[in-house]
């Protein structure tokens, strides 16, 4: 793997700078969009950067983790959000397997986690330890899983093995997925405003913390054998009986990117953007109603001395 991203990063050293409009190739560049806002702004920044420096860009819906099936084979070129928290594995995986690299980090870093809002801990004075869970799952039931708590994942194409990790530490409760990200937090308003119980998948970076006050549950710390070793942690059969990991934000790409267009290719390698201006954009659209394009265009306009030098202008 480091041995690829070395010949990745000395393909994109040695492109060469292009001029507005001198593309290597007229072929589109397909970018991965996927069912969350924040990756729904990033591609298209993405996308509006090398559509500056001439490049034909192609968008296209692509599931979070089957996308790397066509990553693998150039019918697909770019993704531009690979979260460690739930895409670290099968990234790896990916660049392992060849015809996947990496492009390296965003700049934001990734927290998905059970998360509930704080008044709950008056109900459940155990939290944020999970191992609170099971002496307050009937206060997290409803009719569709009483006796058991309810747990709202998010939709089922994120991944996450919040299922293995209900298994493996033995909770009373049952993963209900929401069907779309929008549809995830509008139950959490509602359930906010009637200040109802709700355990759900809250993840950064997002507006959601700013909005509602509330904590994340502290599960055993992620190590990476813990997700392969059964003798790890407290449940010595089976996996999965700890948090989810943290760390980067990735962007990754067809290893043939950087040969058919290496200035592209540079430009995505450069990308780069922090958890504060993506939280703000994502709030943006989701609370303030502005619609995606025009905080796309809005940012393009604001940071023309942050994108120009990713395309040699």
């Amino acid at each position: 793997m480091k041995q690829t991203l070395r010949m990745v990063s000395l393909a994109l050293a040695l492109a060469p700078t292009l001029a507005l409009a001198e593309v290597e190739s007229t072929d589109p560049i397909k970018l991965t969009l996927h069912d969350w806002t924040g990756q729904l702004i990033t591609t298209n920044i993405m996308a509006a950067v090398l559509e500056e420096a001439g490049y034909n860009v192609e968008l296209v819906q692509a599931d979070y983790l089957a996308q790397f099936a066509g990553l693998k084979t150039g019918d697909l070129d770019v993704a531009m959000e690979i979260w460690a928290t739930t895409g670290q594995e099968a990234m790896d995986k990916a660049i392992a397997e060849g015809g996947v690299v990496s492009f390296g980090e965003t700049g934001m870093l990734a927290k998905e986690e059970w998360w509930y809002p704080l008044y709950m801990k008056e109900k459940c004075p155990g939290l944020p330890d999970w191992k609170a869970l099971n002496d307050c799952a009937a206060l997290f039931a409803t009719p569709d899983t009483a006796p058991k708590g309810r747990y709202l994942g998010g939709p089922v194409t994120w991944g996450g093995f919040d299922e293995e990790r209900i298994a493996a530490l033995g909770l009373n409760f049952e993963v209900i997925h929401a069907g779309t990200d929008a549809a995830m937090f509008a139950e959490l308003e509602a359930a906010y405003q009637r200040q109802d119980p709700i355990l759900l998948w809250v993840y950064a970076p997002h507006w959601s913390q700013q909005k509602y006050q509330g904590e994340w549950v502290e599960f055993p710390t992620y190590e990476a054998a813990c997700y392969t070793d059964p003798a790890w942690g407290s449940n010595p059969a089976a996996t999965h009986d700890c948090g989810k990991p943290f760390g980067p934000i990735w962007k990754v790409g067809w290893a043939g990117l950087a040969d058919k267009w290496p200035g592209a290719a540079k430009a995505v390698q450069a990308f780069t953007i922090d958890n504060t201006a993506m939280s703000a954009m994502i709030a943006k659209v989701d609370l303030d109603g502005v619609a995606l394009e025009d905080v796309v265009d809005e940012w393009m306009t604001a940071n023309e001395a942050t994108w120009k030098p990713w395309i040699g202008q």
